[in-house]
């Protein structure tokens, strides 16, 4: 995307396909500029409305003892309700196939992997329905978790997948979507201050805390990415930030991401933990695609441009390095970097006349060729290694990226950004 920038490869280039794209430049991407969008009559384009149809119609009698958002029939159900959010007919459709309340295990708490995420689904529809008995039953239950999420004690990680900024997602996501909010600002002030505390206490516990005034371990392991680590985690804290002092923010959340910095490769990729040398991922979970959300939610919180370029570095990467061999999925697959233009381009099309925003929708027409043959062939050669129709591990999202094109579809990344 940035034509001073050489590609930065790895010396793990096995883990990707070498992108063939001409990097940007006014001239080759000034068809597209003049247009500010992608034609639906193109050929590449053509071929993902029918892939998103074809994914619809293959998804929609899916059925699964998995209710998770991540992996299960929650993901499924979300994907219909971004594609049509106030229809009456497809939320009640929705909440009867895909969020499988009576099959809730009271086990995990967190909006992708637990029980709060078809939770709060469930809650925003039946809100959306006025079905106040299951909107009620749904908000009782999330709050049923919060003793527990809020607790210090124990063995209860703090990260996006299986912690606590997974069930501090859940909170956010509600709030946004109903009117009143149901969750009081002290409930999710709970939640956000166990989170400090615990990163504060680890940081201290490993004499770590001189430079990084906040640190998790998730399995032993001092994880960086989105998933698992300090950057998601971050990412989570900047979204939650109205509920965080200026103190907070200026002497915990800035520097840590001042430490998180400096631990980018030469390449400008992003180790996946503390430690970890190999520069191999470049992914959402892991590595550079990850950082890039944290990054463009720190520019929007503080209006500072070099977390804006920051951000950047990182969609260098992922154009150079994105085109993963790991198949469709957004957690490390080519449809989370993908959408990493997206919010690129939702990031700055506000900037009066950043040439960002060009490179941005010029790199959306390449980025859609991440879901055709190249790695469909990689499935057929490696086999089921994917969740099929699931948000996360199979094909059920990425479609989502054809669906903006055509339809009154406006994926953000994921449900990551609320």
């Amino acid at each position: 995307m940035d034509s001073s920038v050489s590609q930065p490869l790895s010396p793990n280039a096995k883990y990707h396909f070498k992108n063939e794209y001409d990097d940007y430049t006014e001239n080759n991407a000034k068809p597209h500029i003049e247009n500010h969008t992608v034609s639906a009559t193109t050929k590449i384009t053509s071929k993902l409305i029918k892939k998103w149809e074809s994914t619809l119609d293959e998804v929609e009698n899916w059925t699964s003892t998995d209710s998770t958002v991540y992996t299960g029939t929650a993901g499924v159900g979300l994907l219909f309700f971004r594609k049509a959010p106030n229809d009456t007919q497809n939320l009640r459709n929705i909440r009867k196939k895909y969020l499988q309340l009576e099959q809730l295990k009271n086990r995990r708490i967190t909006f992708l992997c637990g029980d709060a995420g078809p939770l709060s689904l469930a809650a925003v529809i039946s809100y959306k329905l006025e079905d106040k008995k299951i909107f009620d039953f749904c908000i009782r239950k999330l709050m049923a978790f919060v003793k527990v999420v809020k607790s210090t004690e124990g063995e209860l990680p703090n990260e996006y997948l299986y912690g606590r900024a997974g069930f501090l997602f859940a909170l956010l996501y509600v709030n946004k979507h109903v009117s009143p909010p149901p969750f009081a600002e002290s409930v999710i002030r709970s939640i956000v201050s166990a989170i400090l505390f615990s990163g504060q206490k680890t940081a201290k516990n490993l004499k770590m805390d001189k430079d990084w005034p906040l640190m998790f371990e998730w399995h032993s392991s001092k994880y960086l990415g989105a998933a698992h680590g300090l950057s998601g985690i971050i990412y989570l804290l900047l979204q939650a930030r109205q509920y965080l002092t200026e103190e907070e923010l200026t002497t915990i959340i800035k520097p840590t991401i001042a430490s998180l910095s400096k631990t980018r490769f030469p390449t400008g990729n992003f180790p996946s933990s503390i430690g970890a040398g190999k520069d191999k991922y470049v992914q959402w979970c892991h590595g550079a695609p990850g950082f890039l959300y944290m990054y463009c939610e720190a520019y929007r919180a503080f209006g500072d441009t070099h977390y804006l370029y920051a951000a950047e570095k990182c969609a260098d990467v992922i154009w150079f390095r994105g085109i993963v061999k790991k198949g469709y999925s957004l957690c490390h697959g080519v449809a989370g970097n993908a959408y990493c233009f997206l919010e690129m381009f939702q990031t700055t099309k506000h900037e009066a006349m950043r040439p960002t925003v060009w490179k941005v929708v010029y790199a959306d027409v390449p980025t859609q060729k991440l879901l055709t043959s190249e790695v469909t062939q990689v499935n057929n050669d490696n086999g089921s290694f994917f969740f099929k129709p699931s948000a996360y591990q199979g094909t059920c999202r990425a479609t989502l990226l054809s669906g903006y094109g055509s339809e009154n579809v406006h994926p953000s990344i994921f449900e990551f950004r609320r």
